[in-house]
């Protein structure tokens, strides 16, 4: 029989994600990803599987190419073929967008791997609040 130690698992870094609270009305953020690189086959398999059993199948995932290294149209992740499409000009480069056929298109705004933490959690913190943005009166 082998033994396995803590010491000797390998470290995942934890997933940094958070998601919008379920709404009726329309979002143009869906959530925030913190990713640990730019490098996007190392990262997106992670992400894909702490994603809500709702979104269904992520089949097709849209980035800005020059925001992150280059990789293959396409990636096996789950058993699931996931089509990678980088797109130039049109595409924000601080987003990620998901896509699963009949269930629906998510936006995430990307938080840069480098990043603070001080840095991530404005950003998250701005990104997910309700309020319109002169609710507070302006201040």
């Amino acid at each position: 029989m082998i033994a396995v130690t803590p010491a000797a698992l390998p470290r995942v870094p934890l997933l940094r994600l958070r998601l919008t609270p379920r709404s009726v009305l329309p979002r143009r953020i869906d959530g925030v990803w913190w990713p640990h690189s730019r490098d996007l086959l190392a990262q997106l398999p992670q992400l894909l599987a702490a994603l809500p059993t709702a979104w269904g199948d992520i089949v097709r995932v849209t980035v800005n190419g020059a925001a992150w290294s280059s990789g293959p149209g396409r990636m096996l992740v789950a058993n699931q073929v996931v089509h990678l499409h980088k797109s130039a000009a049109r595409h924000a480069p601080d987003t990620i967008v998901l896509l699963s056929p009949g269930h629906g298109r998510w936006d995430l705004l990307v938080v840069p791997p480098d990043a603070t933490e001080e840095a991530a959690a404005t950003l998250t913190a701005a990104a997910l609040d309700d309020r319109a943005p002169d609710a507070d009166g302006g201040a």
